[in-house]
């Protein structure tokens, strides 16, 4: 149950950036042709203003299509078209008209032979499998020739448009750093919430409720000083004082464990609730920092190391689960830093993610003419391939963690 929860909550962080891209999209002009939540195919679909809603029959995430994402060019018109000429040859010329509008400087001019084009291909006895791909072309070449096509949309609504996506992740996981913060996880006092089981601190003989006094001889003088005190041991066995129901308690010494390059008691420390604004402030610098951790982690990988922080879906499922049967609090912490994280890969400047036609976005606007296809084809390659190897070593890290 708690892998089902963990997979429907990552289709619900992509289902939200693609509500991002959508309804951005909307807002400067761009109008979506489709809108659906669930991936293919479709078990429920309706058209409303030109824009078809669909519900997917798998039940995890979504998609938009934003029209005319790239200038069309002549192989467009090849790709979609060409069987349905093969089949009839009277479609030959209004083909070769659109080819060559296509290819002049100015790809509108296309447009008045793809109405000519749609007008002929009606009536025409030509195989179901030719005509479906015809009359996707011509929808294609419309939307790619139409004025809310994106290729030709001033930059800041492109911009906007494809923001929108990763910054609706970003928002989500700053909401939910502010709700724990202003709920269970806001300023940490010397009282202990929890001990984890097997942990030095049960074997010390710690319980919640336990308030901190002093820990390897040190006073204990604010609640942000526990974990360094622990830490400063370096392993060493400590013994600790608390107040217990109104009584003075001495327990130890035990060896605290080394977890994640620093020593633990494995104890969980109660936490006071954050007003509103001091929880905003909060979760702002809690999002600012796991964005300079995950840069560096990126930035390691391009001298060969941090290859081990690496983790594909299959990794963060595994997380989500185990935070699940931590408790809410947990599966909300977890769920928060992953939508985080999914923005901020897709913000990398690699092409077919978001940060890559944010790149060409900027670029375009600062040329004041768009990039050539091909262009965009021979880096997309490229990005695809970065992306396919980021997702490799994930994979090989995940299986070697659950092996």
């Amino acid at each position: 149950m708690s892998i089902l929860i963990a997979i429907l909550g990552l289709g619900f962080l992509i289902l939200i950036h693609e509500c991002g891209h959508f309804f951005a999209s909307l807002a400067v002009g761009l109008r979506p042709r489709r809108f659906y939540v669930g991936l293919p195919p479709a078990i429920l679909k309706r058209k409303r203003n030109n824009i078809e809603y669909g519900l997917g029959a798998i039940p995890v995430g979504g998609f938009v299509t934003i029209p005319g994402m790239h200038r069309p060019i002549p192989h467009d018109a090849e790709r979609r078209l060409s069987r349905a000429v093969s089949e009839a040859p009277s479609l030959a010329g209004p083909f070769d008209r659109i080819r060559r509008g296509l290819g002049a400087p100015d790809p509108h001019e296309a447009l008045p032979a793809v109405e000519e084009f749609e007008n002929a291909l009606h009536g025409l006895k030509i195989s179901p499998d030719a005509l479906a791909s015809a009359e996707k072309g011509i929808t294609e070449l419309k939307d790619a020739l139409g004025p809310d096509a994106y290729w030709k949309a001033a930059t800041w609504r492109r911009l906007v448009a494809i923001f929108a996506g990763p910054g609706a992740n970003i928002v989500l996981a700053i909401v939910l750093m502010s709700i724990l913060f202003m709920t269970s996880a806001g300023k940490a006092t010397s009282e202990i919430s929890a001990v984890q089981n097997d942990s030095p601190a049960a074997t010390m003989g710690l319980q919640q409720g336990d308030r901190f006094v002093t820990i390897g001889g040190r006073p204990v003088t604010s609640p942000s000083e526990i974990p360094d005190l622990i830490s400063r041991s370096e392993g060493k066995p400590i013994a600790v004082t608390v107040t217990r129901d109104g009584k003075v308690v001495r327990l130890g010494p035990v060896a605290p464990e080394r977890i994640d390059n620093a020593y633990r008691l494995g104890i969980i420390l109660g936490a006071e609730p954050l007003g509103p604004i001091e929880a905003v402030k909060h979760s702002f610098e809690v999002t600012w920092l796991v964005t300079v951790e995950i840069g560096k982690s990126l930035a390691r990988l391009t001298v060969g190391e941090g290859r081990e922080d690496i983790s594909s879906p299959i990794g963060i499922t595994q997380v989500s689960s185990d935070a699940v049967e931590r408790g809410t609090e947990n599966y909300l912490w977890v769920l928060s830093l992953v939508s985080l994280s999914l923005a901020l890969l897709n913000l990398l400047p690699l092409l077919p993610l978001d940060g890559g036609h944010i790149l060409f976005a900027l670029l375009e606007g600062a040329r004041g003419r768009i990039v050539r296809r091909e262009v965009y084809e021979r880096v997309s390659v490229v990005g695809l391939a970065v992306v396919l190897l980021l997702f490799f070593i994930g994979i090989t890290n995940d299986i070697g963690r659950l092996s």
